[in-house]
């Protein structure tokens, strides 16, 4: 049975909800559905084998930010992987109960801002999981790759009369992308 933290749960609880509606991105392979959630967790969702685990949909408020997403994970594969194309796909979106958190609030909740951009993401788990556990369908917080933010989608929680439709897509060849913004060196 999955247990929450009560203090967390009490002050992420007490953080305004809003309804957000427009458009993100999301950069997947080719072939990926673009808006199926994560099953491997991330910075905001413990993976479906934990206890809880959450589905979470990662998407970001703009095309560089989601394109600095993927290319930070691929870039610190050993050994990186070689140029391949990646598709962007440009989504339609509308929630209800979306939190959004600020630099200062991931402080105050206990994230170590000094290393948000690290992998080592088990207190921002627990603020995912919490939110989830708590009915939000939406978390807008800063991205840890790219100067915007981003909006992750709580899919278990995200209403049948919210919009979620793939609006266009493009492709991008990843490492030509990551050379250009200093995630990879130029061989």
């Amino acid at each position: 049975m999955a247990t929450y933290d009560p203090n967390l749960a009490d002050r992420l609880g007490a953080f305004p909800r809003e309804a957000f509606s427009g458009e993100v991105f999301r950069a997947t392979r080719i072939g990926a559905d673009p808006i199926a959630p994560s099953l491997y967790g991330g910075r905001w969702a413990r993976p479906q084998n934990a206890d809880p685990g959450t589905n979470v949909l990662y998407t970001s408020m703009e095309r560089d930010g989601a394109l600095a997403e993927i290319a930070s994970f691929l870039a610190a594969l050993t050994p990186i992987p070689g140029p391949r194309k990646l598709k962007v796909t440009k989504l339609g979106v509308t929630t209800s109960e979306t939190v959004r958190l600020i630099r200062a609030d991931l402080g105050t909740l206990g994230v170590d801002i000094g290393r948000y951009g690290e992998r080592d993401c088990a207190r921002t788990q627990e603020i995912g999981s919490t939110l989830a556990w708590l009915g939000c369908d939406g978390l807008i917080a800063p991205s840890a790759r790219w100067g915007c933010d981003n909006l992750m989608i709580f899919t278990d929680n995200h209403r049948l009369n919210e919009t979620l439709e793939p609006r266009g897509e493009e492709r991008v060849e990843w490492q030509q992308w990551a050379r250009e913004h200093a995630f990879v060196e130029d061989r």
